[in-house]
């Protein structure tokens, strides 16, 4: 938290005729977390974004689940990067960037951030199968493209290998939630400062 300032915390709504999604975030949590999307894989995944980022993130969403998972799945990436906007204001004393490669058994994702306020997603991941369980896995993407042009963020993802798909997907949530962790992080040595020459980080 910059400077003893109050916690970087945020809600935000999202009503259409496809989904009701309410989410709440602290960028100074501790990676608690309640999430029901009414999507088991899906919560599953958002689960480790919470809790591998230490962003606390309290959501419920009702979306148009007898149609398929999209509307649910890409909103969702939306009101959460929303939120994350939201708590981060105008982003002084954060990091800012981050990258990592994660491992989970045969499977190893990279994982860059530039929480930039330029949003923009660089996605080099491919699945075997279309489904993993009854989850789409091309909602994957969907999910990061819709948190990374809301959060106002620079993310790069690629898988460099691997063999079960369920391991490529969870890599990816934990190694973005990794790279948000240390993106928004503060600055021990400039917490007060905005990190950028050009003193903004609104694009």
């Amino acid at each position: 938290m910059a400077s003893g300032k109050t916690r970087r915390s945020a809600d935000f709504s999202r009503k259409t005729k496809e989904t009701e999604i309410s989410v709440s975030v602290d960028l100074d949590g501790n990676g608690r977390f309640d999430i029901r999307t009414g999507v088991g894989f899906f919560d599953h995944m958002l689960e480790q974004l919470s809790r591998h980022s230490l962003i606390d993130v309290t959501l419920k969403a009702k979306g148009d689940l007898h149609i398929d998972d999209h509307h649910t799945v890409e909103d969702c990436g939306i009101a959460i990067g929303q939120a994350i906007a939201k708590a981060l204001g105008d982003r002084r004393g954060i990091m800012r960037y981050a990258s990592l490669d994660l491992a989970m058994d045969e499977t190893l994702t990279r994982a860059a951030v530039d929480v930039s306020g330029r949003p923009f997603l660089v996605w080099n991941v491919a699945f075997s199968s279309p489904k993993i369980g009854s989850f789409d896995t091309e909602l994957v993407r969907e999910f990061f493209q819709a948190l990374a042009q809301n959060a106002g963020i620079t993310l790069h993802v690629a898988n460099l290998y691997g063999a079960n798909n369920h391991h490529i997907a969870e890599t990816c949530f934990k190694a973005v939630a990794r790279v948000l962790r240390q993106a928004v992080e503060v600055d021990p040595r400039q917490p007060d400062a905005v990190p950028s020459t050009k003193g903004t980080l609104k694009g």
